[in-house]
């Protein structure tokens, strides 16, 4: 099981590995040179004009929403900390961080030299 789910779009879908155009075209990708379940998760998806468009509602995403990701037996909750719009050469925002993050990236609609970044922190379990 490898997957991500946001709740406040609607949205459960299968990452594979790699982000060329045949696995966006099917799945959320996970950049290669990113983690995957320590440290800065790296996904990429489509938002529009493709037959697979999983991040179409990324721009609704505010700080706070949660984003559950899980890879086999790992499942995190994740919450929105940043939403920005970066130049499309900018790969800063995949490298590794201490902090346990998932960084989402997709085209911006019409700006072809511009992506939609939203970046997510992970959430501290509740201890009752």
């Amino acid at each position: 099981i490898w997957q991500i789910e946001i709740p406040k779009i609607s949205l459960i879908a299968t990452i594979a590995e790699g982000t060329t155009k045949d696995i966006l075209n099917h799945y959320v990708g996970h950049f290669e040179k990113t983690q995957k379940e320590q440290g800065n998760i790296g996904l990429a998806a489509h938002n529009r004009g493709y037959e697979v468009n999983y991040f179409q509602n990324l721009r609704l995403l505010g700080k706070g929403d949660e984003i559950k990701y899980k890879h086999n037996e790992f499942e995190k909750i994740y919450e929105v900390e940043k939403c920005r719009i970066i130049k499309d050469t900018d790969w800063s925002y995949l490298e590794n961080t201490e902090e346990n993050m998932l960084t989402l990236i997709t085209c911006v609609e019409n700006q072809p030299e511009y992506r939609r970044c939203i970046q997510a922190i992970e959430k501290e379990e509740e201890i009752y």
